[in-house]
């Protein structure tokens, strides 16, 4: 294993053709089947597992999946639905917020420019990297605490704040692994690579990553 430090471009390049070859098409664990019912589900799963959104969300898209069968259902209505998740109140009333915005400002459509995504109510940077990712194909990092970890530990991208990981992560990734680079790290973190304890010996990854297994860094 390489020393702690920086991550080469060899080895960000070998790490990714790694994690490509073991999960070539990876998506996200969020349930959904239309762009309106991604962006519903990441606004839930703000402090909440995917698990607990599918859930909710199995339930919740049955009765309303369209921002004006949303709107239908009230305030109180939706928090009925989602009332699992946590902070489902506040939740609540973004979402009703934002299915009006939704209406007003773009018919009914989820926009699919990042300024536009972020003046929703709970849309903010990381939310809007999703949907740009998951649904419209761009080569956007949203940094959770699994990618903000794993580009601190590893030494891919050091930084102290999620935007500076961001962008060092965006200047670093190979081109052609952009797309689902997202994706790859954010099941590497949450199955493999865990805070509290790393699965080094059943990481693919180890052998390029600059995280020596010796030491335990706080998460």
């Amino acid at each position: 294993m390489a020393r702690a430090g920086v991550m080469r471009p060899d080895q960000i390049d070998a790490f990714f053709a790694t994690l490509q070859a073991a999960n070539p098409n990876p998506r996200t664990e969020l349930v959904y089947t239309s762009v309106f019912e991604l962006l519903v589900a990441v606004l839930l799963s703000a402090q909440a597992t995917d698990v607990s959104v599918n859930k909710a969300t199995r339930r919740l898209f049955l009765v309303a999946n369209t921002p004006q069968a949303m709107l239908s259902l009230g305030q109180q209505g939706l928090e009925q639905q989602i009332r699992s998740i946590g902070l489902y109140r506040s939740k609540a009333r973004h979402l009703i917020h934002t299915c009006q915005l939704l209406l007003q400002r773009h018919a009914g459509q989820v926009p699919r420019l990042r300024a536009e995504l972020q003046e929703l109510p709970g849309v903010g940077r990381k939310t809007a990297n999703v949907v740009l990712n998951c649904a419209f194909g761009e080569p956007t990092m949203a940094v959770d605490t699994h990618i903000f970890r794993l580009g601190n530990r590893t030494g891919m991208a050091r930084g102290k704040t999620p935007l500076e990981v961001e962008r060092k992560l965006l200047r670093r990734i190979p081109a052609q692994y952009l797309g689902d680079a997202h994706h790859w790290l954010i099941l590497h973190g949450r199955y493999v690579c865990q805070a509290r304890k790393p699965r080094c010996s059943q990481c693919l990854v180890q052998a390029h990553c600059a995280y020596p297994e010796k030491l335990t860094i706080p998460a």
